[in-house]
C-alpha cells in the first residue's frame, strides 16, 4: 500500500518535552522557557518591521520551538537561530526578504530589547558578518536536524471557520481575542505538543469564557471540531501563564552570553546552597 500524505504538523513526545536537549547540558528549565519566548517575541517584533505577513512570523516561531526539542541552546545560538528561522519562513511563505534587511532589523530589536544604544549596523563590521555568518549556518542547521520537515500547518484559518460556525464573527471582542490567543501561543510550547483544529478550539474556548459567552453544549461545541476539553484547558492554561512572567531584557542571545549567564547564576546560588 503506496504512503498517504499527511498535512499534519510533527509533534514531540512526551519524553522530549520532559528532557530536552538543553536540559541535559545543564540549563535551567525556568531559562530554557525564557529564551524560547524570547526569540519568538524577537521574531515577531522584526517579522513587523520587515512588513511579513503573520505567517511567516508564526512559521519562524514553530521551527526555532521544534528546533530546540532536538538542539540545545549550549550548541546553537538562539540570535542565529532566529534569524535563521525568519530566512528560511520567508521562503516558505513566499515572502522572501534580503540577508541584510534581515540582519539589520535583528540587530536594531536586539538593541532596542537590551536597551543599548541604537547605532546603524555598519555593512563591513566584524559583528555584521558575524551574524550574516550565523543566520547561514543556523538555517542549514534547522534543515538538517528537522530532516527538511519544514511544513507546518497553522489554525488561523481554521479559526476563522470556527467563529463562523459558531456565528461569532461579529462578536465585538471573541474574534480578535481569539487571533490574539493564537499569536501569544507560539511562545509556549502548544504549537508542537497538538494539531492546528485543537489549538483553535482552545483560543476560541479561552476567549468565550473571557468574554463570559456561553457557547452550544448540546452536545459540547468542541466535539464537532473533533477536539477534547482537557486538551483545551491544557492550552489554556499554558497561553494563560505567559501573562504571569516576563523574561528579563538580559537574556543571553550567544554562545558567550549564554555561558556567562549560567556561570553567574551558578555563583549566586551555588549546589547545595540553603
Amino acid at each position: 500500500m503506496a504512503p498517504r500524505l499527511s498535512l499534519a504538523n510533527p509533534l514531540v513526545t512526551a519524553d522530549q518535552l520532559e528532557t530536552t536537549p538543553s536540559g541535559r547540558d545543564g540549563v535551567d528549565p525556568a531559562l530554557e522557557q525564557q529564551l524560547r519566548c524570547t526569540g519568538c517575541d524577537l521574531i515577531q517584533a522584526a517579522g513587523i518591521l520587515l512588513g511579513l505577513p503573520q505567517v511567516a512570523m508564526a512559521t519562524a516561531q514553530v521551527l526555532v520551538q521544534r528546533f530546540y526539542y532536538v538542539s540545545s541552546f549550549t550548541k546553537f545560538a538562539l540570535r542565529d537561530t532566529i534569524m535563521g528561522a525568519l530566512f528560511l519562513a520567508c521562503k516558505i511563505e513566499e515572502s522572501p526578504r534580503k540577508v541584510k534587511d534581515i540582519i539589520n532589523v535583528f540587530d536594531y530589536v536586539i538593541k532596542k530589547k537590551q536597551d543599548l544604544p541604537i547605532i546603524p549596523l555598519e555593512s563591513f563590521s566584524p559583528l555584521f558578518y558575524d551574524m550574516k555568518n550565523g543566520l547561514t549556518v543556523a538555517e542549514l542547521q534547522i534543515l538538517k536536524r528537522l530532516a527538511f520537515n519544514v511544513q507546518v500547518q497553522l489554525p488561523y484559518a481554521l479559526l476563522v471557520n470556527y467563529l463562523q460556525c459558531l456565528g461569532l464573527t461579529q462578536h465585538p471582542r471573541i474574534p480578535q481575542m481569539s487571533w490574539n490567543y493564537l499569536n501569544d501561543g507560539l511562545r509556549t510550547n502548544i504549537y508542537v505538543s497538538y494539531q492546528p483544529p485543537i489549538i483553535a478550539c482552545a483560543a476560541l474556548f479561552l476567549a468565550a469564557r473571557q468574554c463570559q459567552v456561553k457557547l452550544p453544549d448540546q452536545p459540547p461545541w468542541w466535539t464537532v471540531f473533533d477536539s477534547d476539553l482537557r486538551d483545551l484547558v491544557n492550552i489554556a492554561g499554558h497561553i494563560l501563564s505567559l501573562y504571569h512572567t516576563q523574561p528579563p531584557p538580559d537574556i543571553p542571545l550567544t554562545l558567550p552570553e549564554l555561558e556567562e549567564y549560567q556561570s553567574e547564576i551558578l555563583k549566586a546560588h551555588p549546589p547545595g546552597a540553603i
